[in-house]
């Protein structure tokens, strides 16, 4: 039996614009998902999942099942949730060079499901991880993020980009822009505060529609081009330690995302309650239409706003993991 865990995300900036070629800047943090694989006798999967935002749920299945388990989120996340799990033994195997194994697999997460905080991301980094050491293989953290891009992009039609997989599998802040993935070195503490409105979006959805809008308007593809100009000056401003104007360049973000369309009355409102307590910046991370904001704030203003704010259903703050995905004792 193997367990391997690995982290969640916020974006400093670039969602979305990273689809198209533009730079992304995602941090790992102190929010884990943990993958267990224990070996069976036979070729099937059976999957225990704990605190992904569900009711829980245990499936079996032999690579496609019609189970549907009872659940408190959409069945497309469940769906794609265990579409990714498929995706992670399917390059584990492909790894050490076996074509069948069956795996009793268990996935405990405190990293909401389809918040914007890249749990899917996590569960296949850690998943993958997990499959390969119990089968007595070890692959290095960007040879699992490689894998685990595979998979999301499968998943998500061809929509993912490198920034969840790679961030999640290295750890700290990361700079993506296509193929070309890099840590950041000698990045300040980040005082990360976040809050989740209990909702999810629907990622393909999303970034779909903001495809619809950069074909039918070239402002929207300014637009997208515009948020690559803010997440250059913000890496800059990151490696010189000027949080502040990190924290204004992520209002310049936020604004720009609202502007495609892929924000929420649940997430503006936290953003501006966050921005009344004097947070440094505040912006929605991850694909939108619901679930987180990060903001910055060093004291504990934003925290105790975000608690008080309409809609949002809970706030806490996240450090900076700098470690990338490992195995749990």
């Amino acid at each position: 039996m193997t367990t391997s865990s690995a982290p969640g995300k916020v974006y400093l900036f670039g969602e979305h614009a990273v689809v198209y070629g533009e730079p992304a800047v995602p941090c790992a943090i102190q929010r884990r998902a943990r993958v267990t694989v224990e070996e069976r006798d036979d070729d099937r999967l059976q999957v225990q999942a704990n605190d992904l935002t569900l009711d829980g749920f245990t499936v079996t299945w032999g690579g496609e099942t019609n189970d549907r388990p009872d659940v408190d989120v959409p069945a497309p996340l469940v769906e794609a949730a265990m579409g990714y799990i498929d995706g992670a033994i399917e390059q584990a195997l492909d790894a050490v060079d076996v074509e069948e194994c069956g795996f009793d697999i268990t996935v405990e997460s405190d990293i909401p499901l389809g918040a914007g905080l890249g749990s899917s991301a996590a569960v296949v980094v850690a998943g993958i991880d997990a499959a390969v050491r119990e089968l007595g293989g070890e692959l290095d953290a960007q040879a699992v993020a490689e894998r685990a891009y595979e998979v999301e992009y499968e998943v998500q039609s061809g929509e993912a980009s490198r920034a969840d997989t790679f961030c999640s599998a290295v750890g700290g802040a990361v700079r993506v822009r296509g193929d070309d993935c890099r840590r950041l070195d000698d990045v300040p503490t980040l005082p990360f505060v976040v809050g989740y409105d209990g909702g999810t979006g629907d990622t393909g959805e999303l970034v779909a529609g903001v495809r619809e809008l950069r074909e039918e308007y070239d402002f929207a593809a300014d637009t997208v081009e515009s948020i690559g100009d803010i997440v250059r000056k913000g890496e800059a401003a990151l490696q010189r330690g000027d949080i502040e104007e990190v924290g204004r360049l992520m209002d310049f973000n936020h604004g720009l995302l609202s502007a495609l369309g892929v924000s929420a009355r649940s997430l503006d409102t936290m953003v501006w309650a966050a921005r009344e307590a004097d947070a440094l910046g505040a912006k929605l991370t991850g694909a939108g239409g619901g679930g987180c904001i990060v903001a910055l704030d060093r004291t504990e203003q934003t925290h105790t706003a975000l608690e008080y704010t309409p809609g949002c259903e809970t706030a806490f703050r996240a450090a900076l993991d700098t470690d990338g995905v490992r195995v749990e004792e």
